[in-house]
């Protein structure tokens, strides 16, 4: 059976849950006596690859690159103002971990705005530390793609984009 292939060899994609990943292959194994045709996405920063069936790539959420309007946005987002809501750390670390997952460039750009803390502030915890740093590294990766440069350019970019703000 052959499907409508969204994506090709090569293609940088955004998988949800990891961030960006390139399709390395198209394969076909047999699971349960059916054929089942998969993408092969590796992610290098994880040394992962992830097979997932080219019928579910949809439902997964898996997606092309942001636009560059798309990253526009996500860098406005760092430039507003931080909306910390005065509920318990543990659900907004939860709320943050749902973001920074939702493999959304603004939902991850809010969670670095409302985490960043400036110079004169006091210090974050172990594990608001941790959430920023995941969430730096997920948009740092594909703002990387999208411009063609590398992560730790992509990501200095951003905490400048950050300071600026203050």
């Amino acid at each position: 059976m052959t499907y409508q292939l969204d994506y090709s060899v090569g293609d940088y994609v955004v998988y949800p849950a990891h961030g960006v990943g390139r399709i390395e292959g198209l394969e076909t194994h047999s699971i349960g006596g059916r054929e089942v045709e998969l993408y092969a996405i590796s992610f290098e920063k994880e040394r992962m690859t992830l097979k997932l069936p080219i019928t579910k790539a949809k439902r997964a959420g898996l997606r092309k690159l942001s636009s560059n309007d798309r990253i526009k946005s996500a860098l406005e987002t760092l430039r507003g103002r931080s909306r910390v809501r005065r509920t318990m750390w543990s659900r907004r670390a939860q709320e943050y971990e749902a973001k920074i997952n939702s493999g959304d460039p603004v939902s991850i750009a809010e969670v670095l705005r409302d985490l960043h803390r400036p110079a004169d502030q006091p210090e974050q915890s172990y594990s608001e530390r941790q959430i920023y740093q995941a969430a730096l590294e997920r948009l740092a990766r594909e703002l990387a793609a999208v411009e063609h440069i590398d992560e730790t350019r992509a990501a200095e970019r951003l905490e400048q984009v950050l300071t600026r703000a203050e």
